[in-house]
């Protein structure tokens, strides 16, 4: 039997996971009978609920006697560090790239990685059936692409493969008529280079990625590089310190499918899970002994954005759940830390300074917390800067927006105005795309005020480009906020007169604390109101009097915008059953003693 490593790389919404689908099931992993979801690879219920990809995760798939091991990668820039490790694991990648779409920030990145290593990509236009499709141009545009990342002249004679992912088909050439994945899974063992196996040199394997399980506990996930691993083998772990310690391989499982099975070895150029290894780590290396060498450190970005958790200290506290304690988060953090390696966290101080890649990245570590049955508070995120030269130095973002042309006006006025770098612009099939250079810290709050500009019709995606000297500050919301006066339920009464003003935040009966942020307000002040006031009741009814309270449906933030609107003197507060926004200091006189102590 022959191996052959793939990942499937793409920018968000171009079908890695559904091309991942139509491999499975053209493969007969399912019986015929069997109901099987889409976006099957994605399993994590995070995962399913955003419809995004936020875990790498590999399977394999058996091909005419041979063996394809798949790694499904995320596409978001979240959480390249997941892109980043399992490239090292694979022989190719396949692009998959949508045939209607330029090549996207996230496409540029996850390219250039792997030019980087050598890797020679497949090419995967995908989308074909779209009325708007224009494959011949995407393939014209990713050659440029590759070109100005450098590709040497074997990656720049690509294979190109055409599918309808959805669909289960696959063709090398447009006019080719195919009604399944069959010629990509021809491509890949044509173009993917069979590794071969030398028993000459030692055992020798290093950690790419992590994962846990409730039976198995830490799991070990890496590539065969030289040899075979047995079960009960004796090893040296050299770590990325250098450091070298003995272990024992207790049990080996090697994937089939969609499932993991236990196997007594698994041989050189199989991607393999190795279990009961406590300690082990990513980028370590597994060897036969001593005088293996170890292998290089896989090295990653640095985080871009940090975020302060704290201990949940409102009104409401230990009301809705009983994990709220500091001893409780940091025990939390600290198992995060075991399989999140682009996460770092300082514990050095009473809080806990989280660092993270962007705000998706921190919001679903939270958001996980949360349905763990934490309760916690978060600061508004913060850009991480760096220093040259004693130059201040903070990232830049390459944003790519695509927009209605009836909206491109007043979208491209609003950037102007936050002195946004046009590097690019494409009016085509009354789509605008546009193209910016812009500091990372100047795309914090902005996603909600886009979303009103543009009435939800908009696609906006970034990655990082590069360290520039500091710009000037900018204001992350043109609003202020409008806050609780009073402890108690709101009323409906209260919130009818109130509604006038700006969206509400909150329903009807529902508990309040003071200095807790119930709406928006449009002057440059914070404006303290009391929602917790009844109409006074009488004996006395007029006919045509009393009007009827009619109330607006209330704005509800998700966790990701509520983290995204707030400012450095509000928190957020996350417990299992709500989210909720709320100021720093939660009394008239603390503001004060704060405003004081400022000066």
């Amino acid at each position: 039997m022959s191996f052959r490593n793939i990942a499937i790389i793409a920018h968000v919404d171009h079908g890695k996971t559904t091309l991942v689908d139509a491999m499975l099931k053209q493969s007969w992993t399912f019986r015929e009978n069997e109901k099987v979801e889409t976006c099957v690879m994605d399993s994590n219920d995070q995962e399913k609920e955003r419809w995004i990809t936020i875990y790498a995760k590999n399977t394999s798939i058996f091909y005419k006697w041979n063996k394809i091991n798949v790694v499904d990668t995320p596409g978001h820039a979240d959480f390249w560090s997941e892109v980043e490790r399992v490239l090292r694991m694979v022989d190719s990648v396949c692009l998959v790239v949508d045939a209607y779409e330029w090549p996207m920030p996230q496409t540029k990145f996850v390219l250039k990685k792997s030019l980087q290593l050598g890797l020679k990509p497949i090419v995967i236009i995908n989308k074909i059936d779209k009325p708007t499709a224009r494959p011949d141009w995407v393939v014209d545009q990713l050659f440029d692409l590759f070109v100005k990342l450098w590709a040497t002249d074997e990656q720049l004679d690509f294979p190109v493969c055409y599918s309808i992912a959805r669909e289960w088909i696959a063709k090398r050439n447009l006019e080719d008529e195919s009604n399944s994945i069959t010629p990509l899974f021809d491509m890949i063992m044509e173009k993917v280079t069979e590794a071969s196996n030398d028993i000459t040199k030692p055992f020798r394997m290093q950690v790419a990625n992590l994962a846990y399980d409730n039976f198995l506990w830490r799991l070990a996930i890496w590539r065969v590089y030289a040899w075979v691993v047995k079960v009960w083998q004796e090893v040296i772990i050299t770590s990325n310190s250098w450091v070298q310690r003995k272990a024992k391989i207790a049990e080996v499982l090697t994937n089939e499918w969609l499932n993991k099975v236990k196997t007594k070895e698994a041989v050189a150029w199989d991607i393999v899970t190795i279990a009961w290894i406590p300690d082990i780590f990513v980028w370590e290396t597994i060897a036969e002994n001593t005088e293996v060498p170890a292998m290089p450190a896989i090295t990653i970005d640095e985080p871009t954005l940090k975020m302060e958790f704290l201990v949940n200290n409102s009104p409401f506290c230990w009301k809705e759940w009983k994990m709220v304690t500091s001893r409780q988060i940091r025990d939390r953090l600290e198992k995060e830390l075991e399989t999140n390696v682009w996460l770092k966290v300082d514990f050095s101080w009473d809080n806990f300074i989280v660092s993270g890649r962007w705000e998706l990245h921190l919001s679903v570590l939270i958001e996980t917390m949360r349905r763990e049955w934490f309760e916690l508070q978060v600061w508004a995120p913060e850009v991480i800067m760096h220093s040259e030269n004693w130059v201040k130095m903070e990232p830049i973002e390459r944003v790519a927006v695509s927009v209605p042309s009836e909206f491109s006006g007043s979208v491209i006025e609003k950037l102007w105005k936050r002195k946004w770098e046009m590097v690019n612009m494409v009016d085509e099939n009354w789509l605008v795309s546009l193209e910016f250079k812009v500091p990372t810290r100047w795309l914090l709050g902005f996603k909600s005020e886009f979303t009103t500009i543009t009435k939800w019709e908009w696609i906006l995606t970034s990655s990082f480009e590069e360290f520039a000297p500091y710009k000037w500050p900018i204001e992350k919301r043109e609003v202020w906020s409008m806050v609780s006066g009073e402890t108690g339920s709101t009323m409906a009464y209260s919130l009818w007169k109130l509604q006038e003003r700006w969206p509400l935040f909150v329903d009807p009966a529902v508990a309040i604390y003071e200095w807790m942020i119930i709406w928006e307000h449009l002057k440059w002040w914070e404006l303290v109101v009391n929602a917790t006031k009844n109409k006074q009741l009488t004996n006395v009814r007029a006919s045509g009097s009393d009007e009827a309270l009619r109330l607006v449906t209330p704005k509800r933030m998700t966790l990701e915008e509520a983290i995204d609107y707030i400012w450095n003197d509000e928190y957020v507060e996350v417990t299992p059953l709500n989210i909720r926004l709320r100021k720093k200091y939660l009394s008239e006189t603390d503001r004060k003693r704060y405003g004081r102590s400022k000066d």
